[in-house]
Order: C-alpha cells, then sequence, then structure tokens
C-alpha cells in the first residue's frame, strides 16, 4: 500500500473509532484496544483485516457489526447492498481504485447519470465521506454493507484487474520463471 493510501485508511479507522465512541456504540477502552492490534495488523500487511470495525466487531467482540449497520440505517437513512447479488457494470470494476476502496472499505457500484452509489462498511468515517465526495462529487448514494462482503467483492476485484496479464500468457520481466526453472511460454 503506497504512503499515500495507508495515510488515508489510517484516517478512515481513526475517525471512524472516534464516531463509534462518541455514539455510545463503543467504549473508549476498547476503541484503545483495538486501535493496537490495528497497528499491528496494518503492519502485518493484511489488507482485509485492516478495519478498526473487524477489530473491534470480530477479534475483540466489542460490538456487533450488524448493530453499527443499523444505526448507519436508523440515524443517517442509508440504504444497505449485498454484493452478492448486484451486477456491477464493466466500466466501474474496470475503473475502480482498489486501493482507495481498500483503504476506505467502500466501493463504487453503481453510475446513473450524475449519481454514484457507493456501498461501504465505514459509513460512520467521516474522512470516508469526505474522500469520496472529492473523487465523485456530492451526487453520492449511499449504503451500508458488511465487511465480509465488502472484502469478497474487492479480492474478487483484483483478481479481474489482474487477469488480463494473465490471460495475455506473458509474464512481468520481473516475475519469478515458471516450475522448473524455464521461463514462462508466451501465447
Amino acid at each position: 500500500m503506497t504512503p499515500e493510501y495507508k495515510s488515508l485508511l489510517m484516517r478512515c479507522n481513526r475517525l471512524l473509532g472516534t464516531a463509534l465512541v462518541e455514539q455510545n456504540l463503543v467504549k473508549l477502552e476498547d476503541l484503545e484496544k483495538a486501535n493496537e492490534r490495528l497497528l499491528e495488523v496494518i503492519g502485518s500487511k493484511q489488507t482485509r483485516q485492516s478495519t478498526i470495525l473487524g477489530v473491534l466487531a470480530y477479534e475483540m467482540k466489542a460490538v456487533k457489526e450488524d448493530d453499527i449497520l443499523h444505526h448507519a440505517v436508523e440515524t443517517d437513512g442509508i440504504g444497505l447492498v449485498d454484493l452478492r447479488s448486484y451486477e456491477v457494470s464493466e466500466e466501474l470494476r474496470k475503473s475502480c481504485d482498489v486501493a482507495a476502496c481498500w483503504a476506505t472499505w467502500t466501493v463504487p457500484f453503481d453510475h446513473e447519470e450524475e449519481f454514484y452509489s457507493l456501498a461501504t462498511a465505514h459509513y460512520l468515517s467521516p474522512a470516508v465521506r469526505s474522500f469520496w465526495e472529492k473523487q465523485l462529487g456530492n451526487q453520492i448514494v449511499w449504503y451500508g454493507t458488511t465487511l465480509d462482503v465488502l472484502a469478497d467483492y474487492l479480492e474478487k476485484l483484483e483478481g479481474e484487474h489482474a487477469a488480463p496479464t494473465a490471460a495475455t500468457g506473458t509474464r512481468s520481466p520481473f516475475a519469478p520463471p515458471a516450475a522448473g526453472g524455464a521461463p514462462a511460454k508466451s501465447a
């Protein structure tokens, strides 16, 4: 992860944690422990686990992810989406900045005229919302989704972004040779 996106990831998670405490969804003591653990996870480059919400909900059991989603629906009126049952356009998939999506735990999944629909697990983080508003403009319709659904989608998207190189049968000049030490054959 580039320093720019690492900084964004840290800011988004920090402000999400603050919002969770301010809205009485998490205790300050739990957030402090979760922040320490998050730094370890980020240091080990475990992208899928680099979220304060994941640490709080799944490692520490300090909050339920569903409770956070229901809170955002009730207080902010966002919708919910399951990306597993949604067909995202090829144009959006190809143009998606996957690193920005991982850093913010958010993904654009629909675009109609000047409106974008975004699915996020970090809606309560003001840094997430302001980042995407700067990227796409203020015409955003927000939807909540779970960490697992978002991570599965992003991993699939990473595979799609890597597939064009694999499909050509060529390899990067810096990639290791194929098994047996012989250079990889081109198609």
